[in-house]
């Protein structure tokens, strides 16, 4: 999996070498975005023409919630290829950290010896793809990591060495 070098000294994470998720992930994401947009749309353009189209206040309402969804089901679908290159995460000494987002950034750091379960869940769109999602559940109620589109190999590989470090801190503990 491709891997880069990025400094963030912010944040203490200068010569931090980050993994890049597969960019088969554009793919699922891609497909998502535009069947719920597609739906999403022609449900309020049916509700619109239910409603006496552009005869009636109704129908102007939901034909303009069309058009609002629409456009910012192209938007997503024009900035998914860049939302996916940034998404990544790195194993550090202490914990593996995730980063993602393009305007706003998060970088959430998981302690490997909070870790209590890593799950790997492959849907049908990721099995036909060879990709999978790793999940992890921590002590803390709010924490939802989870790094979509690994290679299935890689996925199960991490998983282990991600087990194996979180049996050895919670040892420590």
């Amino acid at each position: 999996m491709p891997r880069e070098r990025l400094d963030e000294p912010g944040l203490g994470l200068t010569g931090t070498t980050w993994t890049r998720v597969s960019p088969k992930l554009v793919w699922t994401e891609l497909v998502t975005t535009v069947l719920i947009g597609v739906v999403v749309t022609a449900g309020c353009v049916l509700l619109g023409v239910v409603n006496g189209g552009f005869g009636r206040p109704a129908g102007v309402v939901w034909t303009s919630v069309a058009i609002v969804i629409g456009v910012a089901a192209l938007a997503t679908v024009v900035l998914t290829p860049r939302r996916v290159r940034s998404i990544g995460y790195a194993l550090r000494d202490d914990g593996l950290v995730f980063r993602r987002g393009l305007m706003w950034q998060r970088f959430t750091a998981v302690p490997y010896g909070r870790m209590q379960l890593v799950d790997v869940a492959r849907g049908p769109l990721d099995r036909a793809l060879g990709m999978s999602e790793l999940k992890f559940v921590t002590a803390a109620a709010a924490t939802n990591v989870r790094i979509p589109g690994i290679p299935a190999a890689d996925a199960d590989e991490l998983r282990d060495r991600l087990v194996e470090l979180a049996e050895s801190r919670r040892a420590g503990l």
